[in-house]
């Protein structure tokens, strides 16, 4: 047996004994992350940290919104993303300004919230939240800069670099640059790790100090270095936390996506030495423990452990940082997690703020400075760290039972474009990186759970280009009058399909309706699996009458181990012989089907019911639950994977 095998195994026992866990399926039971979102939520009205200040655009909230969008993401509970949106429409007006936003204040910390701008805008398509970020991107071309080309971290800290800024303004600079075409950017957003790494990473420990200044004149600088003198976690779990969110948005062939790998491994290899073995917690001055006055403390705990869970996961990191991950997880829950009677979720032994320099209290940087800062509960930046550690930790039974498998989403068949912001033509419609309801993100973020890389496939197939994928989609394939020029399936592809399922591929077939899919050079493919699609249009809704959508999906214990209630609008149907079976009927017709074929498995459905609109929460009764469906059919395909790697 190979070892990823045995590394499926391993995890599967994992799961039995993971109390806290729950399943990927429709459930009455919330997690510990909800729990703590709700407080949150209850706590901060509208975002507001401040009271009646009122809210402000700054990091804090910036920090704690990234961990709604967390929730949002593993729940599909619309309540998480209304409060991130509310929370951000409360700065904004309807053009797209942001008042208490001051770009010639030039401080790094202003940025993070703009990762809210492109969300909101990928999802709800408003022009306003696009304008918005164009003002936070613009406030790059004026930052100054230190001589080797970083930003300075805020303008009244001149030439100097934090730790605390590559979380702030890296992982949305990624992202703008891949949605809106900025792609050159990547060299600037690899040059402040690079840069950052190189001038704080200490040779003998492998950790990062807090700060570079590159004058050097600074009282925290070392005269020969410009690092300041102290190893702080929350410092080092900002960075960490960069770059396992800014590599998602660097390609893989770029050149930068290796070197940013690489400082991602050096950095955990560093952690992992300084995790308290006990608790599995990270102590305020990192490399202290038991020192006088040092604390175990939560932010930079958290921070560590959503790091190193999502590297792990993602296959950033070895497989075997899940265990420090997990251990660490542990810890935080023991020790830092207080929970009410009434339910009520509390983060505790938070650091308050923490920086160098300034006035007219000077920061020293010296280890009793770090040690006597001001220490909370329910800080919202802690609380955000939090729900970001804990939804990564609600994954620890999956996350690696699909690592390294491959997603491969077809864009030949339905390669449908139209023009961005940006003027640009972008694929769109069943596509992972479509937020907005029309595509796949949601969908995607399901295979991510299990660890499966989502890839897209922009040419026909061949032996050679679905040799990488484990499992290969294509939904809705195009017609003329979708797109004006449709690929259609040609004899040659389906041969190299079928090859490949025979192989051990898992094929996943998500028809639509009869007026609005091609069937004439799919059926052919279908029919070598014993499954022919009829070309009807059923299962019609009138306007927002969701009950004539309605799908029931009984537990079949194979695919479903919970029952749903599905919802397909406008669906072809399926037929079967002998070599496929019926998965889903609907009054009578065939509504899933699935066929073995060699090594292989084919999953056909008559309909791509598993797009945003009908699996983020924000539009269906809560009743139906494509979204837990989903879920469960990712399972299944995953499933179905071991028997092509043994």
């Amino acid at each position: 047996m190979k070892l990823c095998a045995l590394v499926r195994l391993a995890v599967v026992g994992f799961c039995l004994c993971v109390s806290w866990m729950v399943l990927p399926a429709q459930s009455s039971h919330e997690t510990l992350t909800e729990h703590a979102a709700d407080s949150a939520i209850v706590r901060w009205p509208d975002g507001n940290l401040f009271g009646t200040r009122g809210a402000k655009w700054e990091y804090d909230t910036g920090t704690l919104l990234m961990g709604m969008d967390a929730v949002w993401y593993e729940t599909a509970s619309p309540k998480y993303f209304d409060y991130v949106k509310r929370s951000v429409d409360i700065l904004m007006d309807k053009d797209g300004n942001i008042p208490s936003y001051k770009s010639s204040e030039n401080t790094l910390d202003n940025i993070l919230m703009g990762r809210q701008l492109l969300l909101l805008y990928r999802v709800t398509e408003d022009k306003k939240y696009y304008k918005a970020a164009t003002q936070l991107r613009q406030q790059f071309r004026q930052q100054p800069r230190t001589q080797a080309g970083t930003f300075w971290h805020k303008q009244i800290y001149p030439s100097q670099m934090w730790l605390d800024g590559l979380y702030m303004a890296e992982p949305f600079y990624a992202e703008y640059a891949q949605t809106f075409h900025e792609t050159v950017d990547y060299d600037d957003i690899a040059r402040q790790f690079v840069v950052m790494e190189k001038h704080v990473r200490d040779p003998k420990t492998g950790l990062l100090y807090h700060a570079w200044d590159e004058t050097k004149q600074q009282k925290w600088a070392n005269k020969q270095t410009g690092a300041s003198q102290v190893f702080w976690s929350r410092g080092m779990g900002w960075y960490a936390m960069a770059l396992v969110d800014t590599l998602g948005y660097i390609p893989k062939d770029n050149p930068h996506y290796t070197e940013l790998l690489l400082i991602l491994n050096r950095l955990a290899a560093a952690i992992v030495k300084y995790q308290d073995p006990k608790s599995g917690l990270w102590w305020q001055v990192t490399d202290k423990p038991n020192a006088d006055k040092n604390y175990l403390e939560s932010s930079g705990s958290c921070m560590f452990v959503y790091a190193l869970a999502k590297g792990a996961r993602l296959g950033y990191l070895p497989a075997s940082y899940q265990g420090a991950a997990r251990h660490g997880y542990s810890g935080i829950v023991k020790e830092f997690i207080h929970t009410d009677a009434d339910g009520t979720v509390h983060l505790t032994k938070t650091v308050g703020a923490v920086g160098l320099g300034g006035s007219p209290t000077y920061r020293d940087g010296t280890y009793n400075y770090y040690v006597s800062a001001e220490v909370k509960s329910d800080e919202a930046k802690g609380v955000g760290a939090f729900l970001l550690a804990s939804s990564e930790a609600d994954f620890f039974p999956t996350a690696l039972q699909g690592r390294g498998d491959v997603a491969l989403l077809d864009a030949y068949y339905n390669s449908q474009k139209h023009a961005d912001v940006t003027g640009q033509q972008v694929y769109y419609h069943y596509k992972w990186n479509d937020l907005a309801a029309s595509g796949f993100s949601f969908f995607a973020h399901a295979f991510h759970r299990y660890g499966v890389k989502t890839e897209t496939l922009y040419a026909a197939p061949t032996a050679e280009n679905l040799a990488k994928a484990q499992i290969y989609i294509i939904a809705s394939p195009d017609i003329p009058s979708k797109n004006p020029k449709p690929n259609f399936m040609t004899a040659q592809d389906a041969d190299a399909i079928v090859a490949w399922v025979k192989n051990g591929g898992v094929l996943v077939m998500l028809e639509n309706d009869g007026q609005s899919s091609e069937f004439e050079h799919i059926n052919p493919l279908m029919k070598r699996f014993g499954i022919h699609y009829n070309p009807v249009v059923k299962n019609q809704v009138t306007g927002r009458q969701f009950e004539m959508g309605q799908v029931p999906a009984p537990a079949d214990g194979t695919l479903f181990l919970h029952s749903h209630k599905l919802y397909m609008k406008e669906i072809s149907t399926i037929t079967t012989n002998k070599h496929a079976q019926l998965l889903l009927t609907l009054r009578g017709d065939g509504v899933m089907a699935m066929a073995k074929f060699g090594k292989g498995t084919v999953y056909a459905n008559v309909d791509p019911w598993l797009y945003n609109e009908y699996t983020d929460g924000r539009k269906l009764p809560p009743d139906y639950d494509n979204f837990a469906g989903g879920l469960e059919l990712v399972r299944w395909l995953v499933e179905q994977v071991p028997a092509m790697k043994n």
